[in-house]
């Protein structure tokens, strides 16, 4: 296998990488500090094709393959894990099950907004009681004539407030039915259909979350996704890659706190010299510039089975499991490496110590993923 950049993800590498720098870097401490999403920079984002990387161009995306998509996530992630984590839940979740799993008419209409950034998409898996146990989902929804209703809540959810339109796993069966749960999709602006800002959170503070609320949401039958029950089976294939999305964005967490730190050891001076020509530093440095090169190589081989259309549920888990992982150590030891400077805002660590702990959460904790590696090794 050939693991240099291709043309194409040089090109993308180079163009996220001086837009992350003139858009981004500037902002990351007032966006962090004052939880702001950026949307106008996610919708120039959406303009340069960023938010919409694998939708194909005859739906108005970009049409590259997960490797570009990798690229981008990398390059974002080692400036900001936030506007990394919403381009990755925009792309991964929302347009992800969308491009997937709805039929032509619902692709033609919502696949073209979402993937230019005139819409904004979010995705409605968890709830407040019911994170890794998402069976137990108690938001439902009750056919009614020619619409479902919808009543109940999702927790944790990525642009929630903002989003255009959201994609939610709703219950319509038994409780505990792989085969009674449905995937639809709702527009911001449907009547009963609200949702609340979550704050105050550890990281990721850039990217929107929030708790959304379904009063009576009514919805016509149009708008289920596939068939009726088949949702909770589409969310684990949409998870397969959204893994790898999230197993990128650690990358490139890891990544900015790893060359930070590298910078900070060869200009820090202690006992007259730079602190880089310490063995305690330098085999910091060499831990985690390891530690990093197998979670890329990890995230690689997941993005090209996706590519190849084989399946990437054991392969995506390694990634996210390995790759969030590092992002906390190296995080971590990015920290230590800046002694009391990492422990303050001045100084980069900090910010990518607090992001990358969620990496080992969202999309399936650590311990899930070892559950999802568990369960395909033994079966």
């Amino acid at each position: 296998m050939n693991f240099s950049y291709t043309e194409s993800q040089q090109m993308i590498a180079q163009m996220v990488r001086d837009f992350a720098e003139k858009e981004i870097r500037p902002n990351i401490m007032h966006w962090d500090e004052n939880e702001i999403f950026p949307v106008d920079v996610m919708k120039k984002m959406g303009e340069m094709g960023l938010l919409g990387i694998f939708v194909p161009q005859t739906y108005g995306g970009s049409g590259l393959s997960y490797f570009e998509y990798m690229t981008a996530l990398v390059e974002l992630g080692k400036v900001c894990g936030g506007m990394a984590l919403s381009v990755a839940a925009h792309n991964s979740l929302c347009t992800g099950h969308i491009f997937y799993h709805a039929n032509e008419q619902q692709k033609q209409t919502y696949l073209p907004k979402l993937a230019t950034g005139e819409w904004i998409g979010a995705w409605g898996l968890t709830e407040a009681n019911t994170g890794s146990d998402a069976m137990r989902m108690k938001c439902v929804a009750k056919k009614d004539g020619n619409d479902w209703v919808i009543n109940g809540t999702k927790n944790w959810i990525t642009h929630g407030l903002t989003g255009d339109v959201a994609v939610v796993l709703v219950r319509t069966g038994d409780l505990l039915d792989s085969n009674g749960i449905t995937a639809f999709i709702v527009e911001k602006g449907t009547p009963g259909f609200s949702a609340v800002k979550i704050k105050q959170k550890l990281g990721v503070r850039a990217s929107e979350t929030a708790e959304l609320i379904f009063d009576n949401v009514r919805v016509p039958a149009s708008n289920v996704i596939g068939e009726v029950g088949q949702g909770f089976k589409q969310a684990m294939k949409v998870l397969d890659g959204g893994r790898i999305s999230i197993a990128s964005v650690s990358l490139g967490i890891a990544k900015g706190a790893y060359e930070a730190s590298v910078k900070y050891a060869k200009e820090r001076e202690q006992f007259g010299q730079p602190i880089a020509n310490f063995q305690a530093i330098g085999f910091k440095l060499a831990d985690m510039a390891t530690e990093i090169e197998a979670a890329e190589l990890l995230t690689l081989k997941a993005a090209d089975l996706k590519n190849r259309g084989e399946k990437a549920t054991k392969a995506g888990a390694f990634a996210k499991y390995y790759a969030s992982e590092v992002a906390v150590k190296c995080g971590n030891e990015a920290v230590q490496i800046m002694g009391g400077y990492g422990f303050t805002k001045e100084f980069p660590a900090e910010k990518y110590l607090r992001d990358s702990k969620l990496m080992t959460i969202g999309e399936g904790t650590s311990e899930i993923q070892k559950l999802v590696i568990a369960r395909n090794i033994l079966s």
